[in-house]
């Protein structure tokens, strides 16, 4: 009987991959991993950032952002890549707790803004960043519109207003 079907066995050569020069082979195999030698505190860039009539929020998260790293393409969540921060112009109910009974110090923004101005964005800040202390020493916070730092040759750093403005 003949079968309607083709011989199950045909030459193996017309199935076998060819195999790929050497140089094309390479190329897929290899990894990137950056060095901490590549990123080390003294080839850092500089933001400057103007805090002046600025959400909190979108202010310390597009801050955390950038100290972590997160705007670069080589980003790698174990290497210290990111930048050095300036906010400038800080002047925008706080709680905290001694740990003994009777020990909670409520305080509102206001009177935070007045004592310490620079805390708030710090808080904000440090709980959008990775837990410890190396990524928040790259947050430099000052209340006026001078700071130390003018041979960094920083950059200026723009926040996104998402506010709607009534045009009248």
């Amino acid at each position: 009987m003949i079968s309607p079907f083709p011989s199950p066995s045909p030459s193996p050569s017309l199935f076998l991959p060819l195999p790929l020069p050497p140089s094309f082979s390479d190329i897929w195999n290899n990894t990137w991993y950056p060095k901490a030698k590549d990123h080390i505190n003294t080839e850092k860039t500089w933001y400057v950032v103007d805090a002046t009539d600025k959400i909190l929020g979108r202010l310390a998260s597009t801050i955390a952002v950038h100290i972590h790293g997160k705007n670069l393409a080589t980003y790698t969540p174990s290497i210290d890549m990111g930048a050095f921060v300036i906010v400038k112009r800080t002047q925008k109910l706080y709680r905290r707790h001694s740990g003994r009974p009777g020990g909670m110090k409520v305080e509102t923004f206001n009177q935070l803004q007045q004592r310490i101005p620079e805390r708030i964005i710090e808080h904000a800040v440090r709980g959008m960043l990775p837990k410890g202390r190396a990524l928040f020493n790259h947050l430099k916070v000052y209340k006026g519109p001078d700071h130390p730092h003018n041979a960094q040759k920083s950059i200026e750093l723009l926040i996104r207003d998402k506010r709607v403005q009534k045009q009248r």
